[in-house]
């Protein structure tokens, strides 16, 4: 099937399957951003509250030949922004009539922060009773730790996630990545999804609570289970515990990784690098048995690999059915055909006349497909025109944003 195929019935007068739902977004840094941004990417329409000094729009690095921030780029795109100063009688007085116009509110303050502005859930339920605020926070909205800050290294490392990451001889290492503001951040939105079902089966609103310790453990793949029940539990590097080989192996110009889940992968493998013999051998037939001869099989496997190029082997190996590809940098799946393919990655006008290939959504929708709309606005940019869809004169927010 190609794109074309799939979007045959595409409709193109909607922004997304989410086309009319409200969302305003009080959040910093990564995880609330990436909640409300999957929200606007799903087509929702997100107004963002700038609080003063905020400077994400100047997080290093910027995209180079834009001169704007990656951070801001990736999480504010499809979005509205307005100044406000919760902090302030009048910007708690904007937010609020705000609130009454929105179907939801995504937050990720410290929990408590924002009931002490007088603006949290018991005063956005005040004023619109079916409100869903959905809050994201390191730790949850109760429990022994709740006052807590929490970045996402740390609730990685909380989670007994850190400790089984990195070489098998080495320290524990974070995730390259955001993980655990990820996942907060799309739990997030599921929480989200399904309050606002619930809302509208029955007309009430709810306080959705998403901490980023709960994401990381609901997503530990049954370690956390283990670990509770005594299970030793160990770090495996690149490796897999439970099927032999599933490792990184070096060739002449670079790595693969490749695994063998199933025996009959094994003799496909066994018979493509030339040593069919060893497909019904005692000591490698079976995945028991090379689970206990796991690093002859490693062995066997980079001898083969080393000389050859990386092409080569994902070619060779892909064409007998072994699950295989090169290790990439981002630059180099950037280019990759099919990454381009499924629109992962879509060159958009930012604000100031530059261009940048942004991150694209994930899901795609034959009927209500998402795309990047719009790039991130000027932080309060938009501020006049939604006050003035809320009758309030010019002026009235705050516009000390940075």
């Amino acid at each position: 099937m190609d794109s074309s195929q799939f979007y045959q019935d595409a409709r193109h007068d909607l922004a997304g399957p989410l086309h009319g739902v409200r969302v305003l977004d009080v959040t910093k840094v990564w995880s609330g951003p990436l909640a409300s941004c999957v929200l606007a990417d799903l087509g929702a329409t997100v107004i963002r509250v700038e609080m003063p000094g905020n400077r994400e729009g100047q997080m290093p690095p910027t995209i180079p030949g834009t001169g704007r921030s990656w951070f801001r780029e990736t999480v504010h795109r499809n979005k509205r922004s307005i100044g406000l100063d919760l902090r302030t009688e009048q910007g708690r007085s904007v937010f609020l009539r705000l609130v009454a116009t929105v179907d939801m509110v995504v937050e990720n303050y410290r929990p408590g922060t924002l009931n002490d502005w007088g603006v949290g859930y018991p005063d956005c339920r005040a004023v619109k009773p079916d409100i869903v605020v959905v809050s994201v926070s390191g730790w949850g909205q109760f429990g022994p730790d709740a006052d807590r800050p929490g970045y996402d290294p740390v609730t990685l490392a909380a989670s007994g996630w850190m400790s089984l990451n990195g070489d098998e001889d080495g320290q524990p290492a974070r995730a390259p990545t955001f993980l655990a503001d990820d996942l907060a951040g799309l739990h997030a939105v599921i929480g989200a999804l399904a309050a606002l079902r619930h809302r509208d089966q029955t007309g009430e609103g709810q306080h959705v609570d998403v901490s980023m310790l709960d994401s990381v453990l609901f997503s530990s793949s049954g370690l956390l289970t283990l670990g509770a029940c005594g299970a030793p539990l160990r770090r495996w590097g690149s490796e897999v515990d439970i099927v032999v080989p599933a490792n990184t192996f070096n060739c002449a110009d670079g790595s693969i990784y490749l695994v063998v889940a199933m025996d009959k992968h094994w003799r496909a493998l066994t018979a493509a690098i030339g040593r069919a013999e060893l497909a019904d051998d005692a000591d490698f037939a079976t995945n028991e048995q090379r689970r206990r001869n796991r690093a002859a099989v490693n062995r066997i496997v980079a001898r083969w690999c080393r000389d050859l190029p990386v092409a080569q082997v994902v070619r060779t190996l892909s064409g007998c059915g072994i699950t295989v590809a090169p290790v990439r940098t981002y630059a180099e799946a950037a280019c990759d055909a099919h990454v381009l393919a499924r629109d992962m990655l879509q060159v958009t006008e930012l604000r100031n006349g530059t261009s940048a290939p942004l991150t694209g959504p994930a899901v795609k929708f034959s009927r209500t497909p998402t795309r990047v709309r719009t790039s991130a606005p000027d932080p309060g940019a938009d501020t006049d025109a939604v006050l003035a869809e809320l009758g309030i004169s010019e002026g009235t927010g705050d516009s000390e944003i940075e």
